[in-house]
């Protein structure tokens, strides 16, 4: 039998095995790539829930999402999946750690200025980022992410104690290259399981032996 290339390693499969994962997806083209991480993240055992704005539904279909994470997919505030919570702040509440992948310029703003009218922004606002991590993966043209509005959001996110990762550099749908591309769902993964790593100081499981 062939191994599957895709296969979670020891290391990820120990750091995510059992965890609660929330993905938040925004509309950028790099919208495809977070199939690949929600996918990689439910092979290695995590349980994996997914919250879209209506913008990212332009670029890839919730039920794509629904299909690998094997759960429900969010994509407006008035949802009421759980009856007695409309807000979805047991979603909040239960995750171990949150990524926006890809985060649009538009929603950088929006959380750095707490605006919370899609699904994305508003469970994030209910997250204790004291407790919980919540990393970043900007996305957008060259030109955008070097604006000085986009910067000046972008430092107040990290002031606020989100965690931003990459964007990294190279070409880019508008034909550009430059930085502002999000980054390869390994580097995503990567960057996850290095938070969630029962070793890590930020991780929940080292706070409580703390």
């Amino acid at each position: 039998m062939t191994p599957n290339a895709n296969a979670p390693d020891a290391t990820q499969a120990s750091a995510l095995k059992g965890r609660e994962v929330f993905v938040g997806v925004t509309g950028g083209i790099a919208a495809y790539k977070t199939a690949t991480l929600v996918s990689r993240l439910a092979q290695a055992g995590a349980g994996v829930t997914v919250a879209m704005t209506e913008s990212a539904t332009k670029f890839i279909a919730p039920l794509t999402l629904q299909a690998l994470s094997g759960r429900h997919v969010y994509t407006g505030v008035w949802e009421h999946v759980e009856s007695q919570d409309p807000q979805h702040i047991s979603l909040a509440r239960r995750c171990d750690l949150a990524i926006v992948a890809p985060a649009t310029m538009d929603c950088c703003a929006k959380l750095a200025h707490g605006i919370t009218e899609d699904a994305v922004c508003l469970i994030l606002s209910a997250i204790d980022r004291r407790q919980t991590p919540v990393l970043i993966a900007p996305s957008m043209n060259e030109i955008m992410w070097a604006q000085p509005a986009n910067q000046r959001n972008v430092e107040q996110l990290r002031a606020d104690g989100y965690e931003i990762v990459g964007p990294a550099a190279g070409w880019q749908a508008c034909r550009a290259v430059g930085p502002g591309r999000m980054e390869e769902p390994e580097a995503l993964l990567d960057a996850i399981v290095a938070r969630l790593a029962p070793s890590s100081p930020a991780s929940p499981s080292a706070a409580q032996n703390r």
